[in-house]
């Protein structure tokens, strides 16, 4: 159960239960029914922003967890395959900030940091990788790299750990074979470290001997609920892993859930409907190699 210390901020402990047993996510991709009308009363912490179109959906609240300052978006998307995009970096040249990438995606309403990469300094090429080439530098992590349907990097017998997109919403993997991934015919991928994946249908897959699982970081965590709702949980200054998979676990049934990044590459940026500007809400101060961006 959350702690004391939690649910004092964000209101009673009954409340809060009763609240988010009320909030129902649809399955298919009707627009969800009083999705704003409730949204106080559902909410953990304050509503500071939303965004309301016939296509894309979301809330934005801040609360405080731990004295970690925190904000979870709940975004529904009515066609992901054409609304979740990805814009990156130039393939194994450099990284970008995530704002300017999100410029190659002018009508981005949410935007994200998204895989991890592999850098000279930190972190090390993986052990599974073959060899030990600079051409690996300043490219995601994963064996397999998928943009806009153009496939960059598809490492034979290395399994695939991290996100894809595909016909139904995002995906994801938890060591699959990169032939039954790409039989799915992902349009993008977003990968991390095998170690990334946190909680699939609530049981908990972080290892116990992981020990970054209980450092203290900024944060980039997603979960879906079906494949049109899906969570964003920003941290901007600080929590374990471990407590914020039970935060997951405690107040949603998710199918999954997956940590993008910690540190100085968390992003998190939020556009008004009817303006052009993203604002800057966590993060976003760091380069990156790609970003994961929701549009209508």
């Amino acid at each position: 159960m959350m702690s004391k210390k939690f649910y004092l901020r964000g209101g009673s402990f009954l409340c809060l239960m009763l609240c988010l047993a009320c909030w129902m996510f649809p399955a298919g991709a009707e627009e969800p029914d009083g999705f704003f009308d409730r949204v106080e009363a559902d909410s953990i912490g304050k509503i500071f922003r939303n965004y309301d179109s016939p296509t894309l959906k979301y809330t934005a609240e801040s609360f405080t967890m731990d004295h970690a300052k925190c904000y979870l978006v709940r975004l529904w998307v009515k066609e992901p395959e054409r609304q979740i995009r990805k814009a990156t970096a130039d393939w194994k040249k450099n990284r970008q900030y995530p704002v300017n990438m999100a410029k190659q995606i002018p009508d981005a309403a949410l935007v994200i940091n998204g895989s991890g990469y592999v850098s000279p300094q930190y972190p090390q090429i993986p052990e599974n990788y073959p060899g030990e080439s600079e051409d690996y530098f300043y490219t995601p992590l994963g064996s397999l790299t998928i943009t806009d349907g153009e496939l960059f990097r598809n490492m034979e017998g290395i399994a695939y750990y991290g996100l894809t997109l595909d016909a139904d919403g995002l995906q994801m993997y938890t060591g699959a074979d990169n032939k039954a991934v790409l039989e799915t015919n992902p349009v993008q991928t977003w990968s991390f470290y095998d170690t990334c994946p946190m909680l699939r249908d609530n049981v908990d897959l972080l290892p116990e001997e992981w020990k970054f699982a209980d450092r203290k970081a900024a944060r980039t965590i997603i979960g879906r609920l079906d494949q049109n709702n899906y969570l964003v949980l920003s941290i901007k200054n600080g929590l374990t892993l471990r407590r914020a998979l039970r935060f997951f676990q405690e107040n949603f049934q998710a199918e999954w859930v997956y940590n993008l990044d910690g540190g100085p590459s968390s992003a998190l940026f939020l556009r008004d409907r009817g303006t052009r500007r993203l604002t800057l809400i966590a993060g976003g101060e760091a380069k990156d190699i790609d970003i994961m961006a929701f549009t209508e």
